[in-house]
């Protein structure tokens, strides 16, 4: 009988089996004709089984040490633990003991993508604080389109999951799945949609006029008062379809044109409150990872999300203008925190 290296995987059910069955380790091993050693050695370590692992005493952190810590954290936005450690000239501590302790005065964040600003943008991002420093913005109409996919951002699908807890299982689609692209807009504490865009339309000048005309004046805009549409300013970003010369035509035959045709700076996002809004809204509709088979139940999603929007929220976004351009004109046109 030759003695072997290693049991197959169909010996060790074997063995599981014979063994459960009452038979000595001497007749499996005459069974499977298998070296005796062999089959003792397998029982006797499946019933150890796992060694418990040891806990090394961590290392004690001083309070001088935590502000230096903090103090480089501060100063090393996106460094790793490793890195900030190393830059206190503080060695010998271990990762999940450097995660803590950080976890108590910072979070871990991606770095924010934005266009670059150039100080011709800078320039004009301060002309125009200045130009509307003293507008009523609560007549002031903000607007925006946004795109919502099946999958949603891929760093949402993240969170805690307890232990012995499998994660759920994500779908991987090209593009998101596809998506949606919704339109709105806020006036003081009021939603206006949001509205759909037909599935496979590309938004040029026509599309877009013709989008506005079904949805934003036939809709909500006509339904108003003289004096409201007298008083209104209608606010769009520098998007092509939007600042094209036949958008602009079509858009003053509508009566919004010169001062109720508020001009936008470049690289402007952080000025815009509905910003703000889609991120509300995004949040409620991917919570937990969620992802959605169809764009009809993602945009069922976006409507229930919208509907959840109370208008003191609204009014706190559009209330936020004034401060707004203070801060860029504090910053001399650099991005303001949103």
């Amino acid at each position: 009988m030759g003695q072997k290296k290693d049991l197959t995987g169909s010996e060790k059910s074997k063995i599981v089996r014979y063994l459960a069955e009452g038979c000595s380790s001497l007749k499996i091993a005459k069974l499977l004709k298998r070296d005796h050693r062999t089959i003792k050695r397998f029982i006797q370590n499946s019933q150890q089984g796992r060694k418990k692992r040891v806990e090394k005493p961590r290392r004690k952190i001083t309070a001088h040490e935590l502000r230096k810590v903090k103090r480089a954290a501060a100063k090393m936005p996106l460094a790793t633990s490793l890195a900030i450690f190393q830059s206190c000239s503080i060695t010998g501590v271990p990762k999940s003991t450097r995660c803590a302790i950080l976890r108590d005065m910072a979070k871990v964040r991606k770095a924010e993508r934005r266009p670059p600003l150039n100080k011709t943008h800078k320039l004009k991002r301060q002309d125009w604080a200045k130009k509307y420093l003293k507008t009523d913005f609560s007549k002031v109409l903000w607007t925006d389109e946004m795109r919502v996919s099946l999958d949603g951002p891929d760093g949402w699908a993240r969170g805690w999951i307890g232990k012995g807890q499998r994660a759920p299982v994500r779908l991987r689609r090209q593009q998101g799945g596809g998506g949606v692209l919704v339109w709105a807009g806020i006036i003081k504490d009021e939603l206006v949609g949001p509205f759909r865009v037909e599935d496979g339309v590309k938004l040029n000048s026509q599309s877009y006029c013709q989008f506005l005309e079904d949805t934003f004046f036939k809709q909500w805009y006509r339904k108003k008062s003289a004096s409201f549409k007298k008083n209104m300013i209608f606010m769009q970003d520098n998007a092509p379809s939007h600042v094209s010369k036949y958008s602009t035509a079509w858009l003053a035959r509508k009566g919004i044109k010169e001062e109720k045709l508020m001009t936008w700076p470049p690289c402007a996002p952080d000025l815009n409150p509905i910003e703000n809004l889609w991120s509300i809204i995004k949040c409620e509709i991917y919570k937990e990872g969620k992802q959605y088979t169809s764009l009809n139940s993602v945009w069922e999603a976006v409507v229930a999300a919208a509907r959840n929007v109370d208008g003191e929220q609204i009014k706190t976004l559009t209330e936020s203008m004034d401060g707004r351009l203070l801060s860029v004109l504090a910053k001399k046109g650099a991005y303001i925190g949103r």
